[in-house]
């Protein structure tokens, strides 16, 4: 009985990594189309579909981003081989494993949430406030970027490499396309 008992907890917990890693793989993946349609749309980028189309699109994306770290830091939380607890979860640098990996991993979550939290509040903010709230989302991005780099087990693995740099090449492209966007405006004024 005792052995049945210890490879089902096995088998759970193998369950629980592996969610845990593919929720934070999915959740990277969908902050990346969040953050390069967003900053297209800041660069008022031409697309074939409705402009309220692709507001609905971002807000899809990010939402569905928000679900996914929600599943890994739940996932997180439930495991058993790096157990961490609720406020070591909570608290950047507090996690006992990859502390500082863990920290970007937190902080990215806690200033996505401080953006959402600005969505929620759009109207009732000034427009400027909440466009420049919306620049954590930067940050968001490069914090979870560099959380999948030193925290992920899987980051040494090709097709990891795979998914993350070209991830990273098309936000990197939409962000000098942006840049360059503004760099146009500023000198035609």
């Amino acid at each position: 009985m005792a052995a049945g008992s210890a490879a089902q907890g096995s088998s759970l917990s193998s369950t629980i990594w592996y969610v845990a890693r593919a929720s934070g793989i999915v959740a990277y993946l969908l902050l990346s189309g969040s953050v390069i349609v967003g900053t297209l749309m800041s660069a008022r980028a031409r697309f074939t579909w409705p402009k309220f189309a692709v507001e609905e699109l971002h807000r899809f994306l990010t939402i569905l981003t928000a679900t996914f770290i929600v599943l890994h830091g739940g996932a997180l939380l439930l495991d058993r081989v790096v157990p961490i607890s609720l406020a070591q979860a909570l608290v950047p640098l507090a996690a006992p494993y990859r502390p500082l990996a863990v920290g970007l991993g937190t902080a990215a979550a806690e200033l996505m949430a401080a953006v959402g939290l600005t969505n929620l509040f759009r109207a009732q903010l000034p427009h400027r406030l909440w466009r420049r709230a919306h620049y954590l989302t930067i940050a968001v991005w490069a914090f979870a970027s560099l959380h999948a780099l030193l925290a992920g087990t899987d980051r040494s693995d090709p097709w990891f490499a795979g998914i993350f740099a070209s991830a990273a090449c098309a936000v990197l492209l939409t962000f000098g396309l942006r840049a360059r966007v503004a760099l146009t405006s500023a000198h035609a004024t």
